[in-house]
């Protein structure tokens, strides 16, 4: 049931538009059709506004009727090669064209999408292949060397030529909707699914909510479209009816230019992504007024980035605090951030979110403890058969937090890396924020490792702001000038970079090593 708020929200993205009687009929019998798929989002599409752009890549842009005729056909190729409704099949492509063919083919084939990470080795991909029974997998042609085993394989062109020249139409419906299959990030482990059937109008009131994105605009999605963050903007694009722009590979300058050139309203990035865009702008002008919204997720927004944001493109950042597993947790809005950098903002209308103590009771404002959280779009367990906490049906998103009077809550770091120094609590992640906002420091990643004589220490990893010199002691003296002494890093490395996965991920793990 959708409570007055959600219809304020639905009707200021311009969800509540009328339709035409004739393509109504046509959205409601894709919906009977395919389920909550990307399937459906297409083909609802291709009946409402057949001929708008619904998305443009590195190969040129492609209508909503093109997108569902396409995959009609691969879909029936894809069935022709074996397989069946119910089956597992892994889709490994990066932005564009092959990676949302690939999925909306292989939903209305009835079968689960594994979206694979384009970053991984061959290694941990067969694993997961291996793990989920993958009959099949779609992949660009140029990752074909990461595949092992004797499933069979579609290379995306192969696919893209068979979406125009196979006289064959989509499969009967199917008996099973098709599931999306996301894989964590395994910063902390090994890969695991986490499944979702697929989203509801309450899950995008949610999203909504929180960000105000608009029907029939355009989006450029240049963070990954196989994780989370960058498919949930994929599928927001399919409800509200927008055009997006998908580039293969990530470069600052060619971003910039699609948003000026498309007159994009949102931007959709991993943090990482923002240094880069704003080293891009310094070098050249490029129009970027058109954007309303720069959605951010992956991690926190260190040291002065939120200012440097701001004063470059604007009040517009929105950052989300959310996992694979709970999706969306809290947003932090341009307020937001100007008040505190460091927030993770409220939890968006419709999602529920709590800290608690050891014993699961609420925490008072300002005490730190475990994160839970509770939405529609909260995975219902690891394909594994495994599952993450849970308390009175919220998921622990495995993370220490505190909320303020205000409700907005700060993260404090991994519930598994809180750090015993001295008998006294440290959080890595305070650590971090303190040295983030040194001048000289343009990332850090501090992480605790064995040490023989005090059991564990603190190692600050730091990489140098361009032309900078760093002085070890003066880091230490900061840290103990604002937090404590226990929570001074024993050790500063200082590195070129820092070890990240295809989302941005900090790999702590390696730094660890």
């Amino acid at each position: 049931m959708i409570d007055v708020v959600g219809v304020r929200v639905l009707a200021r993205a311009g969800l509540l538009m009328p339709v035409r009687p004739d393509r109504l009929v046509g959205m409601a019998l894709a919906a009977a059709r395919w389920g909550i798929t990307p399937a459906t989002g297409y083909a609802a599409g291709a009946a409402r506004h057949p001929g708008r752009v619904a998305l443009v890549d590195d190969e040129g842009a492609l209508t909503w009727r093109e997108v569902d005729t396409r995959t009609d056909r691969l879909a029936g190729e894809l069935r022709v090669r074996g397989l069946r409704e119910g089956d597992a099949a892994g889709l490994l492509a990066r932005n564009g064209r092959g990676l949302v063919e690939g999925a909306v083919a292989l939903a209305k084939c009835g079968a689960d999408v594994l979206y694979l990470n384009t970053g991984s080795a061959a290694e941990p991909l067969g694993q997961v292949l291996d793990r989920e029974h993958a009959r099949l997998v779609v992949h660009d042609a140029d990752l074909g060397d990461l595949l092992t085993g004797g499933r069979t394989t579609v290379t995306t062109e192969e696919a893209a030529r068979l979406a125009t020249t196979s006289r064959l139409g989509p499969p009967a419906k199917s008996a099973h909707t098709s599931r999306q299959v996301i894989l964590t990030s395994g910063t902390t482990g090994a890969p695991r699914g986490a499944a979702r059937s697929g989203a509801t109008v309450e899950d995008a009131i949610a999203a909504l909510s929180a960000i105000p994105l608009r029907g029939r605009e355009t989006t450029v999605i240049a963070a990954p479209a196989f994780h989370a963050w960058g498919l949930g903007h994929l599928s927001l694009a399919m409800l509200l009816g927008s055009t997006v722009v998908l580039q293969r590979r990530f470069d600052p300058h060619r971003v910039l230019a699609a948003v000026e050139e498309h007159r994009a309203t949102a931007l959709v990035v991993v943090p990482v992504m923002l240094e880069k865009l704003l080293g891009a702008l310094k070098e050249r002008a490029y129009d970027t007024s058109c954007l309303r919204v720069i959605a951010s997720s992956g991690s926190s927004l260190p040291g002065d980035l939120v200012e440097r944001v701001h004063a470059s493109f604007g009040p517009v950042l929105y950052n989300l605090y959310g996992s694979t597993e709970v999706a969306y947790a809290a947003v932090a809005s341009p307020q937001d951030l100007a008040a505190d950098p460091r927030t993770a903002g409220r939890p968006p209308h419709g999602v529920t979110l709590r800290v608690v103590d050891a014993a699961g009771k609420d925490v008072p404002p300002g005490t730190p403890g475990r994160i839970f959280v509770g939405s529609g779009l909260s995975f219902s367990g690891y394909t594994d058969g495994t599952d993450k906490d849970r308390l009175d049906g919220l998921v622990s998103t495995g993370d220490l937090g505190v909320l303020s009077e205000g409700g907005r809550l700060t993260v404090l770091g991994r519930d598994d890396d809180m750090v015993v120094i001295g008998g006294e609590n440290v959080y890595p992640g305070q650590v971090e924020d303190v040295l983030a906002v040194h001048p000289s420091v343009a990332e850090v990643a501090v992480v605790d490792v064995e040490d023989p004589a005090y059991g564990v220490r603190l190692v600050a990893h730091v990489v140098p702001a361009p032309g900078a010199s760093l002085d070890e002691e003066e880091l230490k003296e900061l840290v103990r000038s604002r937090l404590a002494r226990f929570a001074v890093p024993r050790e500063v490395r200082v590195c070129e970079e820092l070890p990240r996965n295809a989302t941005g991920k900090i790999l702590r793990k390696d730094l660890r090593g």
